[in-house]
């Protein structure tokens, strides 16, 4: 004789139209809430840059008595002003700029990647207490950094010079993290033993085989440092006394602080900023193919 033991059905068997429908109903609702989110960031970084183009439109008497968001009809005037400025001092601060970030960013990218690809492919003594000591580095805001130096440099007689807004940039902890992170993940380790078996020397490899395959990274590391130090202000302002050799953002403070004096150069400070946006918005769509969330995401999660 046989006993047949009954089994419950799962919760889920059991479930009727309604609960189903009720299921989907809250799992629908959650996910609305991160698309608000989501909207209200973009909303919150975007009215911003609005304000600044539409402002730029505005001659100086529009600008302090129209509404915040109309058009205004002084844009040809505004740009005129600003290209003449100083005899073309903006244009000067773009290229310095573009020095800056242009420069400095490719000498980081050489030296993120090649740090990256060591950490991640050798092993070494230290290997362990350096890359800890590079997660510090992230962690240190620059404003810390930037006495330091400063006072570093102006030994080396430095300061003043483009030399020191262009070597402190070169070294990018956040670069060589993301370097590193990308390096462990797309360049095999069976690559490079077969490559050695062959007789290839490590600079052979390093130019022919670990390059090519980390160039979506060192395009994303190029592009956070391009950007980073397009916006910097904070180490040219206090590196720098020559106008000429201003970036955008320090050149676009003193137009703001001589404001004050002058309101006709609220205009054009704020034209001039809406013109400095547009290099980077141009150099974002023309990279774009290369650009790997999954990188930046895979580097915060460690």
């Amino acid at each position: 004789m046989s006993v047949t033991t009954t089994r419950p059905a799962p919760a889920s068997a059991v479930r009727g139209p309604s609960d189903r429908a009720r299921s989907r109903a809250r799992r629908g609702g959650w996910g609305v809430l991160p698309t608000i989110v989501l909207l209200v960031g973009a909303f919150y970084c975007l009215v911003p840059v609005l304000w600044v183009y539409v402002a730029s439109t505005k001659t100086r008497g529009e600008l302090f008595t129209t509404f915040t968001f109309a058009p205004g009809t002084g844009l040809g005037e505004n740009l005129t002003a600003l290209f003449a400025y100083e005899g073309g001092q903006y244009l000067l601060w773009c290229l310095n700029s573009l020095i800056y970030s242009g420069v400095g960013s490719l000498l980081s990218v050489l030296v993120s990647t090649m740090a990256g690809y060591g950490l991640a492919k050798y092993e070494f003594r230290g290997r362990s207490f350096l890359f800890l000591s590079i997660l510090a580095g992230v962690l240190i805001p620059g404003i810390v950094l930037a006495v330091p130096q400063y006072l570093l440099l102006s030994q080396l007689g430095l300061v003043g010079t483009h030399w020191s807004v262009l070597l402190p940039s070169v070294v990018s902890p956040f670069g060589i993290y993301l370097s590193r992170v990308y390096a462990m993940s797309a360049v095999p380790q069976e690559t490079l033993e077969a490559a050695r078996i062959d007789g290839a020397g490590e600079w052979r490899i390093f130019q022919r085989i670990v390059l090519p395959l980390m160039v979506p990274g060192m395009v994303t590391v190029f592009l956070l440092q391009f950007i980073g130090t397009w916006n910097n202000f904070l180490l040219p302002y206090i590196m720098l006394s020559d106008q000429s050799r201003y970036p955008l953002t320090v050149g676009l403070f003193t137009l703001l602080a001589k404001g004050s004096s002058s309101p006709a150069l609220y205009s054009v400070a704020i034209t001039g900023a809406a013109v400095s946006i547009i290099p980077l918005l141009a150099l974002v769509l023309f990279l774009q193919r290369y650009w790997r969330l999954d990188l930046v995401s895979g580097g915060l999660k460690g």
